[in-house]
C-alpha cells in the first residue's frame, strides 16, 4: 500500500512540474553558424542532439542543419539556452506560445541574422 500512495505522489508531482520552456540556439562551433529556435521543453530539444550525437542520425536534428552535419560532425554541435520563459499559471498554451516567438524573435535581431541558418 505504502508503495502505490508513493507512486501516486509521484505522479502528482511529474505533471505539476512544468518543463523548463524558453528559446535556444544550437551552434556549430565549426562556422559559427547557429539555429535559434524554441521550445516549451528545452530539456527534449538537447536529448534530441545528444541522440543525434550518440547514433549518428541526423534525422533527429532540424533538416536546416543536415549539411553542416555532412560537413562538420556532430561534435561540431552545441545547445545552449538562451532565454527562459517564467508562465505564470493563468497563461494559456496560445498566450506561451506567442510569448516564446517574440522572445525568438528578439534574440534573432541580437544575433544577426548573417549568421544563423
Amino acid at each position: 500500500m505504502v508503495e502505490q500512495a508513493r507512486r501516486k505522489e509521484l505522479k502528482a508531482t511529474y505533471r505539476e512540474a512544468s518543463p523548463d520552456t524558453g528559446v535556444y540556439r544550437i551552434v556549430n562551433t565549426g562556422n559559427g553558424r547557429s539555429l535559434v529556435g524554441h521550445s516549451t521543453n528545452l530539456a527534449s530539444i538537447s536529448n534530441r542532439l545528444q541522440f543525434a550525437k550518440a547514433t549518428a542520425t541526423s534525422s533527429a536534428l532540424d533538416q536546416r542543419l543536415a549539411d553542416d552535419v555532412r560537413q562538420f560532425g556532430f561534435d561540431a554541435f552545441d545547445f545552449e539556452v538562451l532565454d527562459r520563459l517564467e508562465a505564470t499559471p493563468g497563461m494559456t498554451r496560445p498566450e506561451i506560445l506567442q510569448e516564446l516567438l517574440t522572445m525568438e524573435g528578439l534574440w534573432r535581431e541580437k544575433l544577426g541574422s548573417a549568421s544563423l541558418y
